[in-house]
């Protein structure tokens, strides 16, 4: 992944890259608050305006020690989308855009 590439060229630590990495996942814990809620927390921080904002941000206001948290959280988000967990409807945290998850998916193919 592109991002990944760019995050190299930061010359920012590998520890940091690893701490941030699975930060966006813990918007999953907005499913505590019921399907309606966490989808929209979880689809909040799992699209590309937020990190795309900050990269734009980072070049207007001439701040590089932002493009690092903006790379790794890109990465994240394209690397879920390669694994299929894709934005999330309210039916549930395996309704997503990209088609059903797991159990649910197979559910559906023997039926």
């Amino acid at each position: 992944m592109v991002s990944a590439l760019f995050y190299a060229r930061t010359g920012t630590s590998w520890w940091l890259f690893t701490a941030l990495f699975l930060l966006p996942d813990l918007s999953m814990l907005g499913y505590l608050g019921g399907p309606k809620l966490g989808a929209r927390i979880y689809n909040a921080i799992h699209s590309y305006v937020t990190p795309g904002t900050l990269v734009a941000m980072a070049m207007l206001l001439k701040s590089p020690g932002l493009l690092p948290y903006a790379f790794v959280w890109i990465l994240h988000i394209g690397v879920d989308r390669m694994l299929g967990y894709g934005l999330k409807y309210p039916q549930g945290f395996g309704w997503t855009h990209l088609g059903r998850l797991g159990r649910a998916k197979r559910a559906d193919a023997t039926s």
